[in-house]
C-alpha cells in the first residue's frame, strides 16, 4: 500500500533520487502523505458509476503514530529538563558557552532539527552577524554535502538547488522573472563563502548573484551535517519511523472502514423484496410504515457491532507492532506493579529511552557539539557579542563535553537515597567533592559546578 501510495506522489527526474525518498517521509511526519490521492474515502463510486478501489481513496482517519513515537523521542531528547549542560576545565568558557547557547535559543533550534532530521538527516547553519551567533535548520530535502578526501569527517561544500516558482521570487525581491514559470534556485557554502545564484531556467546556465553572496572567511563550512540514526544510505540515516509507515497505512484505513460501517449502521440501507404494493417514493422512519404485500417483504441492512470490535481489537494490535518497531512507548501505568519513582518510570519507557539514546549521539556529539567547536573557533576570527558585552577569543585547546541530565526527575524518596550514596562515597574518599557535585548537579538545577564548590566552601563553618 506504502508504494502504492508513493506512486501518486510527483518526483522531480532532474533531481538525486533521495529527494523523492525524503519528500515521501517528510510527508508522512506532516501527515501529508495521502494529499494526493484523487477521492474522498465516502466516494465509492465514480462519475461514470465504477467502484472506486481503496488504495485510491484518502483515510477518513489519520492516526499520527509516527509523529507521536518522533515527537516523544525529541521530547526525550531536548526538551527543558532534557537540554544537556556544557562541562569543561575553564568555568568561564563554559559560562561564555551557555550564554552564547541561550541568547540563540539553541535549545529551540535542536529541537525543530530533531523533528525534521526524524527522516534520516538535516542541516544546522552557523552564522556571526555583528558579533551575534545564530542558528538556523535547515532540511536536508535539497541540500547535497561534499566531504574533503583528506578528511572524510569534515565538509568541503553544501548545496542547496531545488525549483522555485516566479511569484515566489518576485515576492523575494527578484525582478526580470516570469511569475508563471519555474526557475532554478542556487546557493553554496564552502569553507570561505556562501555564494548565492541569480535563478535561472533549464535553457540558461547559474550565474553568481554578486549582491547576495558572502565571504565569511570562517576557514570552515558553516554548516552541520546530523545524520538521523545509524544506517540509512549515503549523507542519510536512518529513519525514526520507517518500519512503522504500513502498519500506520493499515491502522488509518481499517479506522476509517470501521467508521464507514458504524455510518451505515447509523443510518441503514432499506431492502424491499418484491412485489411492493406501492409505487410512490419511500422515506424510511419510525414515522413512515411500509405496506407491503402478502408475499413482499422489508428489512433494514445493518452492520452488527461486533465487526467494529473485531476492528478496533485489530488496531490495538497493530498498534503494538508499529510501537515495538521503532522504540515507542508501548507500556502502561495500569500494568506497573512497582512504585511510580524516576526508576520505574525509566522502565516503562524503556523502548524509547534506547531510541532517545541513540539520537543522543546524533544530534549531542554530532550536533551541539560541533557548533560548539564553531562558536570557539569564529571566536578567534570575530569578537563575539554576548548579551550585549564583548567577549574575547576563546580557548579552542579546551576539551568541551556534553552532561546529560536523568531520564525523569526523580522522586524525593529517590534523591534522599542519591544524596546519602554520594555523601557516602565523598567521606569514604573514593570520589572527589567536585565528582559528587557533578553527579547532583542535573537533578539539583546546578550549572556552574565551580561556583557550587565555593559556594560550599563559604558555608562551612
Amino acid at each position: 500500500m506504502f508504494e502504492t501510495i508513493c506512486a501518486t506522489i510527483p518526483a522531480d527526474m532532474n533531481l538525486p533520487a533521495r529527494v523523492a525518498r525524503l519528500d515521501v517521509l517528510r510527508r508522512v511526519l506532516d501527515g501529508t502523505l495521502y494529499d494526493n490521492l484523487p477521492y474522498q474515502f465516502h466516494e465509492e463510486r465514480n462519475g461514470a458509476g465504477e467502484y472506486i478501489p481503496l488504495r485510491l481513496r484518502r483515510p477518513s482517519v489519520r492516526y499520527g503514530l509516527c509523529r507521536i513515537v518522533v515527537e516523544d523521542s525529541v521530547a526525550l531528547l531536548f526538551s527543558a529538563g532534557h537540554f544537556p549542560a556544557l562541562d569543561a576545565e575553564d568555568a568561564g568558557l563554559v559560562r561564555v558557552l551557555q550564554d552564547v547557547i541561550a541568547e540563540a535559543r539553541l535549545n529551540e533550534v535542536m529541537i525543530d532539527a530533531a523533528l525534521r532530521g526524524a527522516v534520516g538527516s538535516v542541516a544546522i547553519l552557523f552564522r556571526v552577524l555583528q558579533g551575534r551567533v545564530f542558528f538556523s535548520v535547515l532540511e536536508s530535502l535539497y541540500l547535497t554535502p561534499v566531504w574533503r578526501v583528506d578528511a572524510p569527517d569534515t565538509l568541503a561544500s553544501v548545496t542547496e538547488k531545488y525549483r522555485v516558482s516566479g511569484a515566489d521570487l518576485l515576492a523575494q525581491g527578484y525582478a526580470d522573472v516570469d511569475p508563471a514559470a519555474l526557475y532554478w534556485f542556487q546557493r553554496v557554502w564552502d569553507a570561505d563563502s556562501e555564494i548565492w545564484y541569480l535563478p535561472w531556467n533549464d535553457d540558461d546556465q547559474p550565474v553568481r548573484d554578486e549582491s547576495r553572496s558572502v565571504v565569511h572567511g570562517l576557514g570552515f563550512v558553516p554548516v552541520v551535517w546530523i545524520k538521523n540514526l545509524p544506517g540509512g544510505g549515503g549523507v542519510d540515516g536512518g529513519c525514526t519511523f520507517r518500519t512503522a509507515i504500513d502498519t500506520n497505512i493499515e491502522i488509518d484505513y481499517q479506522l476509517s472502514q470501521a467508521g464507514r460501517g458504524l455510518k451505515y449502521s447509523s443510518d441503514p440501507t432499506l431492502l424491499i423484496k418484491e412485489p411492493a404494493t406501492s409505487d410512490t417514493e419511500i422515506v424510511k422512519g419510525a414515522g413512515n410504515a411500509l405496506v407491503v404485500s402478502e408475499k413482499g417483504d422489508a428489512k433494514l441492512l445493518e452492520i452488527g457491532g461486533t465487526a467494529a470490535e473485531a476492528v478496533i481489537s485489530y488496531v490495538r494490535t497493530l498498534r503494538e507492532f508499529a510501537l515495538e518497531s521503532v522504540h515507542g512507548n508501548r507500556a502502561s501505568a495500569d500494568r506497573l506493579t512497582t512504585a511510580q519513582s524516576g526508576r520505574a518510570l525509566e522502565l516503562m519507557n524503556q523502548g524509547l529511552i534506547w531510541l532517545a539514546d541513540n539520537l543522543r549521539i546524533s544530534y549531542g556529539d554530532g550536533g551541539i557539539l560541533t557548533l560548539v567547536k564553531m562558536v570557539m573557533r569564529a571566536s578567534q576570527l570575530f569578537p563575539l557579542v554576548v548579551n550585549g558585552e564583548r567577549v574575547g577569543a576563546l580557548d579552542v585547546t579546551q576539551r568541551v563535553r556534553l552532561r546529560w541530565p536523568r531520564w525523569y526527575p526523580l522522586s524525593a524518596d529517590d534523591r534522599l537515597k542519591e544524596a546519602q550514596a554520594v555523601a557516602t562515597l565523598v567521606n569514604a574518599g573514593q570520589i572527589s567533592k567536585e565528582t559528587g557535585v557533578k553527579t547532583v548537579a542535573a537533578s539539583n538545577g546546578i550549572v556552574d559546578v565551580a561556583a557550587e564548590l565555593n559556594a560550599i566552601d563559604q558555608d562551612a563553618p
